[in-house]
This record gives structure tokens, C-alpha cells and sequence, in this order.
């Protein structure tokens, strides 16, 4: 553990948000992670009490900086690196019923569409 301040690429990685350090990266470059509802780079120094915004293409969550690590340990030590806001927890908790209720018909489909498969999207809209 570091003791006052870790990259936030590095951080992200850490607290196992995405699988890779260069995934954390370009999610920073892209703008998909933000501190306080602003954008950074990832050479961005995090802190305790920062808050994150964080997004990985699947999940959105919103998360407070409790504890710094640069290096990547076991899914216990990663999730006492943050705690979630209760709006997020919340949020995650609706978007996912919302997925469980309201199936995406593209989401059945593997591959390139078919014929049928295209008349049958084509019908749903």
C-alpha cells in the first residue's frame, strides 16, 4: 500500500474495476473515469476521500476513495479501497432489473444477423 498518493490507472486496476492497467488507462484517456465530475489524465494523482465516477462499458459506478494501492491483490483487499455511494448501489440495483425485465432483442443474437433475425429487430420498432 502506498502511503499519500497512486496514479488513478493504477488505483482503478488495483480495485479490480477493470481487468487490465492499459483498460484502466484508456478508460481515463476516453473520459469514462472522473474525480469530482471532472475529466483527468492517468498520471492523475488519487487521495483518500476523492470521489470517482467511474464507468467500464457494463457498469457505471459512483465511489468513494477509502485506502491507495498500486499494486493488484485479492478481491477482499480491493473492495476495502472503496466504498460505493448509496445513489450508485441504487442505480446499479434498477438498471439491473430493468436488464432482467426488458431483454435487448440484438442481445440474443450471436454474430451477424440473419435474415429472420433482421425482420424480427426490424419488427420490435
Amino acid at each position: 500500500m502506498a502511503d499519500d498518493s497512486v496514479r488513478i490507472d493504477k488505483w482503478l486496476w488495483a480495485a479490480r474495476f477493470f481487468k487490465t492497467r492499459s483498460q484502466a488507462t484508456d478508460a481515463v484517456d476516453a473520459g469514462r473515469v472522473r474525480i469530482d465530475g471532472e475529466r483527468m489524465k492517468p498520471a492523475r494523482s488519487v487521495k483518500p476521500g476523492d470521489l470517482l465516477q467511474i464507468d467500464n462499458g457494463s457498469t457505471e459506478w459512483e465511489v468513494e476513495v477509502r485506502a491507495l494501492a498500486d499494486k493488484r491483490g485479492s478481491a477482499e483487499i480491493a473492495q476495502k479501497l472503496y466504498a460505493e455511494t448509496a445513489a450508485s448501489v441504487q442505480k446499479r440495483q434498477q438498471e439491473a432489473d430493468r436488464r432482467r425485465l426488458f431483454r435487448e432483442p440484438a442481445q440474443e443474437i450471436k454474430g451477424r444477423p440473419t435474415k429472420r433475425d433482421r425482420r424480427r429487430l426490424d419488427g420490435t420498432r
